[in-house]
Formats: C-alpha cells, structure tokens, sequence
C-alpha cells in the first residue's frame, strides 16, 4: 500500500493536518491497514522534502496544514495513471510457510493446509457480512457515502483474494496427493482448481502422509 500517494490523493481535497489524515485514510480504506500518527508525519517530512507537499498554515486549533503542490498534483495523477508494479511481488507468508513446510521434519502438511483453509474461509465470511453492512449503509443514505464505496471496494478485494487464496490451498492440497503416488501413477491430467474443491480432504489424508517426515 502507497501510504505517500494515499495521503496525497487525501490532500488533494484540501490541506490538512497529519492525526486528520490518519483518521480519514482509516475512514477510506475502513482501517484495514490502519497508520499512527507518526507514519503520518514521517511521510509528510519525505513528501515535504520532495516537493510535493507544502507547510499550508494552521487552522483555528494551531494544527500545522500541509497542501499539495502542483508537482504533488502530478505525481498523484502519474500514480492513477500507473499500473500496479508486479515484477517484484511481495512476499506471502502462507506460500513461504507451505514451500518450508514440504518435507519438514516432524511436520504433517496437511494439517498446516487445513488450519489455513479453516481460517481462510472464516475470513471470507467476516468480509461478506462487513460487505453487507457496506451495502446497507450505502442503500439507506445514511452514511459518508465516499468513504463507504472506498470501503466497499475494499472489502471486494480482500473477498476476491481470500476466495483465490481458498481455491489456491484445495489445489496445493491435491498438488501434493498427485506427487506422492508412484510415478507411473502421476500420468493423470493435473487437478484443476474445481476438481481440486470437489476432492474430499478426507481422502488426500493417507496420501499427504507421504509429505511428512518423521523427527529423529
């Protein structure tokens, strides 16, 4: 997350002082990735130092304003305009752990996949209720409605990327099956995600047996 562009994209709307910023990004993006103050001010000093931020003043509280310049303007509008950069993509912990976990002395992999699944599935299910919420809100008129649609999109993608990352774990799961049967077993077509999700978890068990090594 660009937390410089995001507090820019904020500033755009009007100068503001850093706890404001911190408050609305939180708002925007419903404190899924939730700042302190002194991040805040730490990206206001590197904005500042840039040239992309100006010290704006103070309000009627003594707040320090900081307003966006015209070359922070541009670079904002670079960054819309920019795709997202996925030539170095950032490190997964469940992909390193299961990657570490192949072979693992003492560790039985499919346990690991299951826990992950269990927890996976109960986060898809907090998203889709906070997601209903989202909608009501919106719907009843009642609500920041900017801030809500921010969050609604979200809410989208975690839902999307907890999804993905279910289909994923069924799929390492019978990854993991088809290379533990003998080799002239392992001529079969690789299991597609569907078929993966159909497969019972029960029935992989004796199989994924073969991924764990005993300790000693």
């Amino acid at each position: 997350m660009s937390i410089r562009h995001g507090l820019l994209a904020l500033l755009e709307r009007g100068p503001r002082y850093g706890s404001q910023l911190r408050t609305e990004f939180e708002s925007r993006t419903g404190s899924t990735w939730p700042l302190n103050v002194g991040q805040v001010y730490t990206t206001l000093a590197r904005l500042e130092r840039d040239g992309l931020v100006a010290p704006g003043g103070e309000d009627a509280a003594g707040h320090t304003l900081y307003a966006i310049t015209d070359s922070g303007r541009a670079e904002l509008h670079q960054w819309y305009e920019r795709p997202v950069d996925r030539t170095n993509p950032p490190r997964d912990e469940l992909s390193i752990k299961l990657a570490m976990a192949v072979g693992a002395p003492g560790v039985d992999i499919r346990a690991v996949i299951q826990a992950q699944r269990h927890a996976t599935i109960k986060a898809m299910q907090d998203y889709t209720r906070l997601k209903a919420q989202a909608l009501a809100a919106i719907e009843s008129g009642k609500s920041r409605e900017r801030d809500d649609v921010a969050w609604l999109l979200v809410l989208e993608q975690l839902i999307f990327q907890t999804e993905a990352e279910a289909r994923w774990l069924d799929h390492s799961e019978a990854r993991l099956v088809r290379l533990s049967l003998p080799a002239d077993r392992r001529a079969e077509p690789d299991p597609t995600p569907a078929a993966d999700t159909d497969a019972p978890a029960a029935a992989a068990a004796p199989k994924l047996r073969a991924f764990r090594t005993p300790r000693g």
